[in-house]
């Protein structure tokens, strides 16, 4: 037996031939290596698997940045298939298992994986008198990105400090992804289960942010998704919020535009012409 120091949720763990410690992920049975990061779509399965058996509480932020924690279906190799299903309502998902597309039935047909290229990670810390060390700031979670989660730097396109938010930009698309690369959207997932407290690892501890030898809250992270084919949602996927918003804008320049008209009206001169 052995510990699987980068995913605690698995089972069966054992010393394969060459040393390597290899476990049987929870839910779906794959085998994973426990010297680099697990799949996102793996983690999400375990953590469904886990949520169903009572082994564990729901988190309270669980549905931020995704329409929510679902049971994904996964391939041998742990990436999402594009298709993903609940009960007879399915919908196409980007290799970081995020909704792409409206909901619709069964029928649906999502004919490829959509590679995500581009993922941003927004923090926001707390208040502070003074700002940050922007260098010093760059260079805690460039180091903590490649040694924690084992990401080559070259993917680490950009850290943004503009007080009181925090930007990291990750870029990888499939071309430039080598055999052994771990994904952007794995070590995005591992990021944020370790900010908010949630860490897979098996240690169970999270980052502790530390800029200049100072300790540094975060208060909020959201995650966004870039994808090498622009997403396919209608207008009935927007929000009412949202929705209201267009209507209100609409409205508001209909209604510029029949001020004008008569404004133009009243100062014109009506002259009468014979033809």
């Amino acid at each position: 037996a052995c510990v699987c120091e980068k995913n605690k949720r698995v089972t069966d763990c054992r010393t394969d031939g060459s040393g390597r410690c290899v476990c049987q992920a929870i839910g779906s049975g794959v085998t994973v290596d426990c010297t680099t990061l697990t799949s996102k779509c793996l983690l999400m399965k375990a953590e469904v698997m886990g949520s169903k058996s009572g082994r564990r509480e729901k988190p309270k932020d669980a549905f931020e940045d995704t329409d929510g924690l679902y049971d994904p279906e996964c391939e041998n190799t742990g990436a999402f298939k594009a298709k993903q299903c609940n009960g007879t309502t399915c919908w196409c998902v980007n290799t970081a298992g995020v909704r792409r597309t409206d909901k619709h039935d069964a029928d649906l047909k999502c004919n490829q994986l959509v590679r995500t290229t581009w993922i941003i990670i927004e923090m926001k810390h707390a208040e502070r008198n003074a700002p940050l060390n922007a260098e010093s700031l760059k260079k805690f979670f460039t180091d903590t990105i490649t040694s924690r989660y084992q990401l080559d730097g070259r993917y680490i396109t950009n850290v943004l400090y503009e007080n009181p938010l925090i930007t990291i930009d990750l870029k990888q698309n499939s071309s430039q992804k080598l055999a052994g690369d771990v994904d952007i959207a794995d070590v995005a997932y591992y990021f944020e289960k370790d900010v908010k407290g949630q860490s897979i690892f098996h240690n169970n501890a999270g980052i502790n942010v530390s800029i200049d030898n100072e300790p540094v809250k975060l208060e909020k992270t959201v995650v966004y998704y870039v994808d090498e084919i622009a997403p396919e949602f209608s207008m009935k996927s927007l929000t009412p919020g949202l929705i209201a918003v267009i209507v209100v804008v609409l409205v508001a320049i209909v209604a510029a535009i029949v001020v004008l008209v008569l404004t133009r009206r009243r100062k014109g001169k009506y002259v009468k012409a014979e033809v």
